[in-house]
């Protein structure tokens, strides 16, 4: 079954972008392509911190993550070549497009105070929303965690542009910041 956003991407924001900005094929409309949810662990603090982020992101998620390990030594961050230094999912498809669903109409607006989030992307039509506190996720018990960790979610867009990204996350339902 096709998700509910991607069948509002397909008949809705599709032929809106093509009316708006004069694209001639509708593979030219920018798309979003991936999301990516990465959580760096300081592997020293625990002995099972590693594997209780892997836990919590698969929870949040629904699919497997995996443990990314260092490629070189740092003496100063006092790591060495493949000790466990995060956690990271890559979702692409119809989870991709329940997971952004969710973020965008349960789990943003249940942060308290919540004004919007920042307008910045890369410059290359990506976007990086990093949270503080993975506890505003519905899936997550907090009978269940023994700390709270933070995560980076990056959304990857096929636009060429920042503004043609902006301008496709707002029509998905991103809650961008008013600027003043």
């Amino acid at each position: 079954m096709t998700p509910t956003l991607k069948k509002y991407y397909t008949e809705v924001i599709v032929p809106e972008l093509i009316k708006t900005r004069g694209y001639k094929n509708p593979h030219q409309v920018p798309a979003l392509q991936k999301i990516v949810i990465n959580s760096g662990v300081n592997s020293s603090l625990e002995k099972n911190a590693v594997e209780d982020t892997r836990v919590q992101i698969e929870t949040i998620c629904g699919q497997k993550a995996v443990i990314t390990k260092a490629k070189s030594s740092v003496a100063n961050f006092k790591t060495r070549v493949d000790l466990p230094i995060g956690v990271k999912v890559t979702l692409r498809g119809a989870t991709m497009y329940h997971f952004f669903y969710k973020l965008v109409s349960v789990v943003l607006p249940a942060i308290r105070d919540f004004r919007g989030v920042p307008v910045k992307l890369d410059g290359h039509g990506n976007y990086t929303l990093g949270i503080s506190d993975h506890t505003i996720f519905p899936e997550v018990t907090i009978d269940s965690i023994k700390r709270t960790m933070g995560m980076d979610i990056t959304f990857v867009t096929s636009a060429k542009t920042d503004e043609e990204a902006t301008e496709l996350l707002k029509m998905l339902g991103m809650p961008f910041r008013k600027r003043t």
